[in-house]
């Protein structure tokens, strides 16, 4: 089970995406924070203001109801009362919770607004404990009595007024997408560069169009003639090697004619076998370094038939291969290189055992073909090796191998062509299974 990071938190792989991520980081910060102390600026403006009010009305209530008998202030005491605050005259302490320590920056405020109120052992507290919103008190009148008042609307001191913060947020979230859309357009260049890397010899080169920043343009320049070199040495490479397939197919041609005029069947045999391995060497050899400038298009092919087809025509020569799997299967691919591929893990398959079985199988993960054979196998750590270019494992196999050891190699290429992967396992009753797994058609 994977684990880790959500996947949100991951680092985007797009040099824009990045870009993008951190703009919109940034201008986040930077607008949240600013939001932020903007919001507490005005919570402390609002708290002063809050502190004075409620000061003001604390004096002229308590001194309304000092000039009173005290049989009429209850009435007093409504009088006092207003649409913000409401007052009340005890005539005993009252019983009430102790004080709420935060409100201790209110109550030096209150007190610093008007002094006389430290006398009058002024409390503050929140009427509803854990809802910081009303406030409730009392203050001490000179006779021994108290004065009870209360807030009627929640206090705005302490709204944090989240939703300006992410008012604040809106801005920064249209400035990254701009931002965003002019750095694409910026990046531009370098997606036609990547494009063109990958195009690089598959097709005929097409110079990358210069424009951008002068750094972009340069390297452009850079690519551009890069790309040139690279387009003329394969080129030179394929001439080279359609010449020399020429010459060595030439007097390979001549051998066999001779070899026909050899009275002895045996002489004559050998060198037919001679002759013939030398071609398969020629052919392979070509077929690896012909590279991926072959311009073999995709076409829409029965791979069912196509195997079918290689079991009968192995069967034709006297040699055992069957296949298993439905009857029909269509799927495009590049049909000489992939036909190519089946055709050397068949040949491999038949070299090194005496039965070969190929089996094709569909299914919405994808399309898989094995082809098995009954031979010794390859040690388990050689599995991986043998798609090496030029390489061959004498002491696992027979060593009347012929060819420079490129089947496999050429196998591997020509299934990476199609998008897919060949794997290789030793079957547990024995011999080699070699699996092509291509993915889903698009």
């Amino acid at each position: 089970m994977r684990t880790g990071r959500p996947g949100w938190l991951h680092r985007p792989r797009s040099l824009l995406g990045q870009i993008i991520g951190i703009l919109l980081l940034t201008s986040a910060i930077e607008f949240g924070i600013s939001a932020l102390l903007y919001e507490r600026a005005s919570t402390f403006s609002v708290r002063d203001d809050e502190a004075r009010r409620l000061a003001e009305h604390l004096v002229v209530a308590i001194r309304v109801l000092e000039e009173h008998r005290p049989e009429e202030r209850p009435a007093i005491a409504g009088e006092v009362t207003t649409d913000r605050y409401i007052v009340r005259w005890l005539p005993r302490p009252p019983q009430s919770p102790p004080v709420d320590p935060a409100l201790d920056g209110m109550h030096d405020q209150i007190v610093a607004w008007e002094p006389s109120l430290e006398e009058t052992a002024l409390r503050l507290r929140f009427a509803t404990p854990g809802a910081r919103s009303v406030i409730e008190g009392q203050a001490r009148l000179d006779d021994g009595s108290w004065m009870q008042f209360r807030t009627r609307e929640p206090l705005r001191t302490i709204d944090l007024a989240l939703s300006r913060v992410l008012m604040a947020l809106v801005p920064a979230l249209a400035l990254t997408l701009i931002g965003g859309l002019l750095i694409r357009r910026t990046l531009r260049p370098l997606r036609d560069l990547t494009e063109a890397a990958e195009r690089i010899g598959r097709a005929h080169p097409d110079p990358v169009p210069e424009h951008g920043t002068g750094e972009v343009r340069r390297l452009t320049q850079s690519f551009n003639r890069m790309q040139g070199r690279i387009a003329r040495l394969i080129e030179e490479r394929m001439r080279a090697l359609a010449a020399v397939g020429h010459d060595l197919r030439t007097p390979l041609a001549r051998l066999v004619l001779r070899a026909e005029g050899i009275a002895d069947a045996e002489v004559r045999g050998a060198i037919r076998a001679e002759v013939a391995e030398m071609e398969v060497m020629i052919a392979s050899l070509l077929a690896f370094l012909g590279g991926e400038a072959d311009a073999e298009a995709p076409v829409l092919i029965d791979l069912a038939v196509l195997c079918a087809t290689l079991a009968d025509d192995a069967e034709d020569r006297g040699l055992s291969v069957v296949y298993d799997g439905p009857a029909h299967v269509d799927r495009r691919v590049r049909p000489v290189g992939f036909k190519r591929a089946l055709v050397n893990l068949v040949e491999n398959g038949l070299h090194y055992g005496e039965r070969v079985r190929i089996v094709l199988e569909q299914d919405a993960g994808g399309l898989a073909i094995h082809v098995e054979d009954d031979g010794p196998g390859i040690p388990e750590d050689s599995l991986d090796l043998v798609f090496e270019p030029f390489v061959r494992l004498d002491p696992a196999r027979r060593r009347d191998t012929t060819g420079f050891g490129l089947g496999l190699s050429i196998v591997a290429r020509a299934v990476s062509a199609e998008g897919g992967r060949v794997t290789l396992a030793n079957r547990t009753q024995g011999g080699l299974r070699a699996t092509i797994l291509l993915p889903p058609a698009s």
